[in-house]
């Protein structure tokens, strides 16, 4: 391919929008154009690309026992409204309506498509197991789009589902999945950590995320290592802190005059923040009612974990406003349990282990010492702190570590979360109708394809591995013009290409250097220069991972690429 036939969008500088580096150089090396908030093109580069991330993932996906098919993006609404999620997936949906007024939605995802295809289609036990997947673009109406792929509107994923007869044969397709997308990310050269995840909007009962770690990772993951343990913080817990609080005693109201804080109270009570019972209210927008969550004041709440306690959706869980808290009889900064049995309240561990604490009285300026759980108030038990560096490790008790990950994969047990209610079924020895148990696999292919840019960059550009790049190599004349460097040029770009190496011939006609430049940004692989030594049959040899320059002979640059590329 010569350069003079090509789309070379390369920039100087990125647009403003772009804040991390990957997604900068995606634009600045013309693999993406943006159109609007959250949705890009794909240019001619970028789409090399693209194609060749998902031949990786189809790979593998096909050496698993895997069979590929291709769904519709536009989903009624009726498939949505059977498996009870038409309305609790929240305003991520995009919803729509037909002429007809019928309303569908563009897929975030695929559960109640492949749910319904499976139940149409398989009926008999002889069929199972059977696994399927695709590779399609997504839709999610994210609130602030931001990272370039990492969050956006419109997405490719692949998604997959497994149908069982039982959970000895989800565990098995569980761990088939596992391993397949384990070789799916050592094959992109990804520096990454499968870790248990929360099942969030999809369900089930099991889960693990596979991270690409990275600094601006969106994720934060607790890991010990000692004993491997790894979570995604929406799922990790940590061994209790079994701090007891304050001593025992008879409750005491105590006046805290324009001490409403943590902090404040901390400085106040001469304490540490261990010692406050923190009391959150929350509107429950999707079950219509108003709950409380009671945490140490040292501790963050998990949103996710107190999401799944309550059966609620993040999106519809909302602090208490003050002028909720009022009408409810609470007092901003002055909230306490005590006295709310009619509320649900959900209590973490923590709070269980302290004798006593210190709590707001629910009046202005007051706060009580030695409130108790299970004396003074009482509420479900369960996990609700954020976990944190230095936190137990639930598996070996030694300290956890927090890293930052991005995810491009993850995994999920459904069991019949979705073939029970939407009665997928298969009829078994006995001729009874029995719910199939399901799986299901997501890869985030853009993003996949950003995360890569994130790890694999310099401040010259991209660094693409061999295998997903563009082209793998890339030859440029100094002077096109000059007729011992053209005869040359030409000759090692056609006996490459005719190698099975692609190649591009930068015939254009302009400066060395603003070659160089753009192909270091656009991070091919090699880079051939052919200049004064034309006329011996020598030219020089760049790798760009590690930008070391070596002169050779054309032989050698030729076995050299052609060896890597069918090494692949």
């Amino acid at each position: 391919m010569k350069a003079t036939r090509m789309l070379i969008s390369t920039l100087k500088e990125a647009p403003s929008e772009a804040k991390i580096e990957s997604h900068i150089l995606l634009l600045r090396a013309g693999m993406l154009k943006n159109e609007v908030a959250g949705v890009y093109n794909y240019l001619p580069m970028g789409v090399r690309v693209l194609n060749k991330i998902e031949n990786i993932i189809r790979e593998e996906m096909d050496k698993s026992g895997s069979i590929e098919i291709l769904c519709s993006a536009l989903q009624p609404k009726e498939l949505w409204v059977e498996s009870g999620r038409w309305m609790k997936y929240g305003p991520e949906l995009m919803r729509l309506k037909d002429r007809h007024e019928r309303e569908f939605c563009l897929g975030p995802t695929h559960e109640e498509i492949f749910t319904s295809m499976a139940r149409d289609l398989v009926k008999s036990s002889k069929q199972l197991p059977i696994t399927m997947y695709q590779i399609q673009t997504k839709y999610r109406d994210e609130f602030r789009p931001r990272f370039g792929l990492m969050r956006s509107r419109e997405f490719i994923m692949k998604d997959a589902y497994s149908f069982d007869k039982d959970e000895a044969g989800l565990e098995k397709s569980y761990q088939n999945m596992y391993d397949t997308y384990t070789r799916i990310f050592t094959r992109f050269g990804l520096n990454f950590q499968a870790v248990l995840a929360d099942t969030g909007n999809i369900g089930g009962n099991g889960s693990h995320q596979f991270m690409a770690l990275s600094d601006i990772g969106e994720s934060d993951i607790a890991y010990c290592e000692a004993c491997n343990y790894a979570a995604d913080v929406e799922k990790a817990t940590s061994k209790l802190d079994t701090f007891e609080g304050l001593a025992e005693g008879k409750v005491e109201k105590i006046h805290t005059p324009n001490v409403g804080t943590i902090e404040e109270l901390v400085d106040f009570f001469k304490c540490d923040a261990k010692n406050f019972a923190k009391t959150l209210i929350y509107h429950d927008f999707m079950n219509e009612k108003f709950i409380i969550a009671v945490i140490r004041g040292d501790r963050e709440i998990n949103l996710v974990k107190l999401v799944n306690e309550s059966n609620s959706n993040e999106n519809y869980l909302k602090m208490a406003t003050d002028e909720e808290l009022a009408e409810l009889g609470f007092v901003k900064g002055f909230c306490g349990p005590q006295g709310k049995d009619k509320f649900d309240i959900y209590v973490d561990y923590e709070i269980a282990e302290a004798k006593s604490l210190y709590t707001g009285a629910n009046e202005k300026d007051y706060h009580v010492k030695n409130v108790k759980y299970g004396r003074d108030f009482n509420g479900k038990l369960c996990d609700l702190r954020t976990t944190v560096a230095g936190d137990l490790c639930p598996v070996c008790g030694k300290p956890l570590k927090i890293n930052r990950g991005i995810e491009v994969g993850q995994i999920f047990k459904l069991q019949t979360k979705y073939s029970e209610p939407m009665k997928c079924t298969y009829v078994d020895e006995k001729g009874n109708n029995v719910p199939m148990v399901m799986g299901c696999y997501g890869i985030g292919v853009t993003r996949t394809l950003q995360s890569i840019v994130e790890q694999y960059h310099d401040e010259f550009g991209i660094k693409w591995p061999l295998n997903v790049a563009p082209y793998h190599a890339v030859i440029v004349p100094v002077k096109y013009d000059d007729p011992a460097q053209k005869e040359l040029a030409d000759k090692l770009h056609d006996t490459l290409a005719n190698n099975g190496v692609e190649v591009v011939l930068d015939d254009r006609d302009e400066r060395p250097g603003f070659k160089f430049k753009d192909w270091e940004l656009i991070g091919l692989p090699y880079i051939v220069t052919v200049g004064r030594r034309a006329a011996e049959g020598i030219v020089e040899f760049k790798d760009r991972q590690t930008m070391e320059k070596v002169e050779m002979s054309f032989d050698d640059a030729l076995n050299k690429i052609v060896s890597a590329v069918k090494s692949l």
